[in-house]
């Protein structure tokens, strides 16, 4: 088992760490893994003039997984695209092949006072949020700023997919829902842009193979007002790379916290790349304040989904539960009478409970 450790920056490395003691923890002597650690965003830009280092590349491409804590750092609005840090991720996306980006948005009963919605409306919520990550405006061509004749200066991007570019994430959405309640809502654009429009023909071609999936539409717009209304109507959404970036995030704080959502990246095979959904949040990076619950979670997720580890994942899920049930809590999900914690702190918690539910 060769996992490769980016902790990124910002409180990516907070993170992080509390992650690999829980996968730790999981894994102790039963079967030989190694975790070899490497830069990536602003790291891999400080250390080797790269947010995507050479080195760390090829050690994700010997991995089996890559357990990510996010990249981003405010020196990124100084310096030209392709030095940011995000980029840097975008480029691992693709090199590794990694399309599918599975976001579970899932609400611990014990943190239904956490969420900014009533009770009564998060209260039960099981739903997944797929996004397609190898397309659209993120990597369309053209792009670029470029000045006009006139003086006037003008930026470009392009949304762009191919059929066969739907066509798999449509098929990876379809095989989601069938395992789940059968629900698949595929969200666009298709009333007013043309790409959209391909991608609503590919998901309905597609969805004859699935009759036991019910499929609905919904454009973007009216996708976010219903995630926000009604968000225990939805069992599985896809949506394309942009549409998908800004829904999951949304939706992200039904939960509490954008602090709980964690994330898989995977591709045609049992590699993947594990995250939280936060970003880096520099200004209170080394603070013990951020919450690594989505970390945990993305390793869990990685277990699950990279070597088949169901028992394994399951019980560090069920650690973060336990520690919930018993009244501890990070800042961003802090609620009246329960205990408050730090970063490190709420790491131990799951590591201890990992241990305990062992025996």
């Amino acid at each position: 088992m060769k996992i490769a450790v980016l902790p990124g920056d910002g409180i990516g490395k907070d993170v992080t760490a509390e992650a690999v003691k829980a996968l730790k923890a999981v894994l102790g002597n039963a079967q030989p893994y190694e975790m070899q650690e490497a830069p990536i965003g602003g790291a891999g830009y400080e250390a080797a003039g790269d947010p995507l280092p050479p080195a760390t590349l090829e050690l994700a491409r010997k991995s089996d997984a890559i357990l990510l804590g996010g990249a981003g750092v405010p020196e990124d609005e100084h310096r030209p695209p392709s030095a940011g840090a995000g980029i840097g991720l975008l480029r691992l996306r693709k090199a590794l092949g990694l399309f599918a980006n599975f976001r579970p948005v899932f609400m611990f009963p014990e943190l239904v006072g956490a969420s900014t919605l009533k009770p009564e409306v998060v209260e039960g919520l099981d739903m997944l949020i797929l996004r397609e990550l190898n397309g659209d405006l993120y990597f369309g061509e053209p792009r670029g700023v470029t000045t006009e004749p006139s003086g006037e200066r003008v930026g470009i991007n392009t949304m762009r997919y191919t059929a066969s570019e739907v066509e798999r994430i449509a098929h990876v959405a379809f095989r989601a829902a069938s395992r789940r309640r059968g629900k698949l809502c595929s969200v666009d654009k298709a009333n007013v842009l043309e790409t959209m429009q391909l991608w609503r023909e590919v998901m309905v071609e597609v969805g004859r193979a699935y009759p036991d999936v019910e499929l609905s539409h919904l454009y973007v717009d009216a996708a976010s007002m219903a995630l926000v209304r009604n968000p225990r109507q939805f069992d599985v959404m896809v949506a394309g790379n942009v549409f998908g970036d800004i829904l999951s995030d949304a939706a992200a704080m039904l939960t509490g916290s954008i602090g709980m959502l964690p994330s898989a990246s995977l591709g045609a095979d049992r590699k993947g790349l594990y995250e939280p959904v936060h970003g880096t949040a520099p200004d209170i990076a080394g603070r013990d304040i951020a919450n690594p619950l989505a970390a945990i979670l993305s390793a869990a997720m990685l277990l699950r989904h990279s070597f088949e580890r169901e028992a394994d994942a399951a019980r560090m899920e069920r650690a973060v539960r336990s520690v919930l049930q018993a009244g501890y809590r990070t800042a961003d999900i802090m609620q009246p009478a329960m205990r408050a914690v730090g970063t490190v702190e709420m790491g131990e918690l799951v590591t201890e409970a990992i241990h305990r539910l062992d025996h």
